[in-house]
């Protein structure tokens, strides 16, 4: 079943694949890595001028990462704001996405904790650096394939 954004961006000939409807009704969408920032700045435009938030998830083990964005769009007046989920699955080989820090702003630690858990690379992302890890930490936590180090071999090394 398609949504009212997935007809728009049909009708005006943007890419995507739509995911159909989360349990409470929101439209999911999924846009190519490649496509991702020109999309998203079309979103702006169109109206989504907030983003509520974004996050990150291992599909499983030596499968593909995903990043999620949810937008709404706030207009004066209105009582049920527009929302979508925008998700992009890009290869754990080489996990790419471009950053929409430039877009909406509100990302930029949400992106930088992604980056930090599960090693996707947003791109032009300005303060792309772990957040809540260690700088000197190896690895990706939250990859479904991470194992995490011998506490007792790092404590006993000290």
């Amino acid at each position: 079943m398609q949504g009212r954004l997935s007809a728009w961006l049909v009708k005006h000939g943007i890419i995507h694949r739509s995911l159909g409807f989360d349990y409470q009704g929101i439209e999911t969408l999924q846009i190519k890595p490649e496509d991702w920032h020109s999309i998203a700045v079309i979103l702006y435009v169109y109206g989504y001028n907030y983003l509520r938030s974004q996050c990150a998830y291992d599909v499983a083990p030596g499968g593909l990462l995903a990043s999620v964005y949810h937008l709404t769009r706030l207009e004066y007046g209105v009582d049920q704001p527009e929302e979508v989920c925008i998700k992009v699955f890009t290869p754990r080989g080489n996990p790419r996405i471009p950053s929409v820090f430039w877009v909406w702003k509100s990302v930029d630690f949400q992106e930088r904790e992604s980056y930090d858990m599960l090693g996707i690379l947003y791109e032009n992302h300005p303060r792309l650096k772990r957040i809540l890890m260690p700088e000197s930490w190896i690895g990706w936590p939250l990859r479904k394939d991470y194992i995490a180090p011998n506490f007792y071999e790092i404590q006993d090394a000290h």
